[in-house]
């Protein structure tokens, strides 16, 4: 695959390229892969999914086991219970459930060439540009619209390194604009000090807290459980269902730490 060279414009608060910015070749300068994009997003709506649809099959319908007419005779369809899926009412074949799983797995290697596959894209169409500085003085929708109007700018995503308090509430509703920050500053884990653990069925959560705190020397502050029913898999002819998932996310106080590089030497 051959790499291009692109530079971003750096765009100053009229909306003028002053300068610009070398952009790594094995970022943006890769071909754009459509079909992969398609798929991880795909994947990335499909995982969004909740179950929240449920439907009965003919044993959870009400309906009586009456026969509704005798077998012969009487010119029409043979009929058992009105719980048949061919009646009005009846059950359905293959009724939805709240426990179908969507999720679709996608691999590590996928989803970064898919995602500098459509940064290139972004790039070679010339809608990602760098502003050297994007600050508002005070927390007011109105400055920042106005500054995003000046710089022609109109559905954006800003990517800054840490969100200004004002520029965080000037944005909140503008709804063509979403203000983040870099994912590896915005992680979960890292945001809250936050670790997970893979824990037994009838664990609590203060078993958990005295069982951490006991094992790595760490001072914890609270800690959430998490119950995930194992996925429905087929084993060859038989359906069945993978074994139940039991986390708990242990939330570490402030100036706590586990390193688990020296915990397994």
């Amino acid at each position: 695959m051959e790499l291009k060279t692109l530079n971003l414009k750096v765009l100053n608060e009229k909306g003028e390229a002053i300068s610009t910015l070398a952009a790594p070749q094995t970022l943006f300068g890769r071909d754009y892969n459509e079909a992969l994009v398609h798929q991880i997003v795909v994947a990335y709506q499909a995982n969004a999914r909740l179950g929240t649809r449920a439907q009965k099959d003919r044993s959870e319908v009400r309906h009586s086991t009456r026969k509704p007419w005798r077998q012969k005779g009487t010119g029409r369809a043979r009929a058992g219970m009105t719980s048949s899926p061919l009646w009005r009412g009846g059950g359905k074949v293959f009724p939805n459930s709240p426990d179908e799983n969507f999720s679709q797995k996608v691999n590590r290697k996928m989803f970064r060439a898919a995602l500098c596959s459509i940064l290139s894209k972004l790039a070679q169409d010339d809608r990602i540009a760098v502003v050297d500085d994007l600050t508002v003085p005070a927390p007011r929708t109105k400055l920042l619209a106005q500054k995003l109007k000046a710089m022609g700018l109109g559905s954006v995503l800003i990517i800054t390194e840490s969100v200004d308090e004002n520029l965080g509430l000037a944005s909140r509703n503008l709804k063509n604009v979403m203000v983040v920050e870099p994912e590896k500053s915005t992680m979960i884990a890292d945001k809250h000090n936050q670790v997970a653990f893979k824990v037994v069925q009838d664990a609590t959560r203060q078993e958990v807290k005295a069982a951490v705190e006991l094992l790595f020397k760490v001072q914890v502050d609270s800690v959430q459980i998490l119950n995930r029913r194992g996925k429905e898999k087929k084993f060859g002819r038989t359906p069945g269902r993978r074994g139940h998932l039991r986390k708990a996310y242990v939330c570490l106080k402030p100036g706590q730490e586990i390193n688990f590089a020296e915990e397994v030497k």
